[in-house]
């Protein structure tokens, strides 16, 4: 006879953060990728470009947490569709800023769009309360 194991993945933290994730992301990624053809990565470093201007691709790494392979595919696929620029630093030749062209900028505006309304519609599923609370707690995760 097995031993029961006690262990409740259905209440372990981590599973139940990555399963609201994946479900509460399903709708807006049909959204941006439908429409663009792009694959997360590509629209997070979009959105980092759209939200704080020129950056480089470390900076998004940074800001993103996450690995810098996988930004610099974003990156190639986001200059192929000309959707950002290149530009390398003078002084610093190892360094690239990146900048959304205007086709760029014009597919963050509608994503952006999309995606305010797309938070909102999760937000209807709480209270102003508990959305203001939850944003709190997700935010501390995210810092610890």
């Amino acid at each position: 006879m097995t031993k029961k194991d006690d262990f409740e993945l259905q209440n372990f933290l981590p599973y139940l953060l990555n399963q609201a994730a994946e479900e509460s992301s399903l709708a807006f990624q049909s959204i941006y990728k439908d429409r663009y053809g792009m694959l997360r990565t590509e629209w997070r470093v979009l959105f980092h470009l759209g939200v704080y201007g020129k950056l480089t691709a470390k900076a998004i790494c940074e800001r993103s947490k996450m690995h810098k392979t996988k930004i610099s595919r974003a990156v190639a696929r986001l200059e192929d569709r000309r959707f950002l620029t290149r530009e390398r630093d003078a002084d610093d030749r190892r360094q690239e800023y990146l900048e959304l062209t205007p086709a760029g900028r014009a597919a963050y505006v509608e994503l952006r769009g999309v995606a305010m309304d797309y938070d909102a519609k999760l937000a209807e599923a709480f209270s102003e309360g508990e959305v203001d609370i939850l944003r709190k707690l997700l935010t501390h995760l995210a810092k610890l």
